[in-house]
């Protein structure tokens, strides 16, 4: 019987806590792409360095999900995460951004206290970040691929930290604010 009231009081206690568990969504704009094909071009040699990066950077994250927007090049960052913590990784749909949100947000929603891995694009990860209750930044520059943006969410709020990951960049052939627009 005490065996039973201490398991019970144990259980008590720890409810509460496992409820308040954080959040981690870990955003990442694909690794470096290739110019060809222009439609969806695949990850360049560079490229497939830095995805094997991503996936040794979080080895020891706590990865449960695994999320790109259907990509060769998302695909082809996501995959190595997904191989190393043996999950299955979950296809974003394609179509409007604002729907391509509320997928990322709802799938979010639906993994409580878990950490989460998305790969998107250079004008989608602004985009989930405030989405996620994160602060307004702007657009990735088109050579900026070295990011990792980590949302911490719980109770007390989301905290963004920004980090980076893998190679450096490569060199800036235009002025940031001279992206094409609708490049990703």
């Amino acid at each position: 019987m005490r065996r039973v009231v201490a398991l019970l009081l144990a259980l008590l206690v720890a409810a509460p806590l496992l409820a308040q568990r954080a959040t981690t969504v870990i955003l990442v704009r694909h690794a470096d792409k290739a110019t060809q094909p222009a439609a969806d071009p695949p990850l360049t040699a560079v490229g497939t360095v830095r995805a094997a990066a991503l996936a040794d950077a979080l080895a020891d994250a706590g990865v449960t999900v695994v999320a790109h927007t259907p990509t060769t090049r998302t695909r082809e960052t996501a995959r190595p995460v997904a191989e190393r913590v043996g999950v299955t990784p979950v296809l974003l749909p394609a179509g409007p951004a604002a729907a391509q949100t509320e997928a990322v947000t709802a799938l979010v929603r639906a993994h409580p206290g878990e950490t989460l891995v998305i790969v998107g694009h250079s004008n989608t990860v602004r985009r989930w970040i405030a989405a996620l209750g994160g602060p307004p930044r702007a657009d990735l520059c088109d050579h900026e691929y070295d990011g990792l943006f980590t949302l911490v969410i719980d109770a007390g709020g989301t905290r963004l930290v920004e980090g980076r990951y893998g190679p450096p960049n490569p060199v800036p052939t235009a002025p940031c604010e001279a992206m094409t627009p609708g490049r990703r």
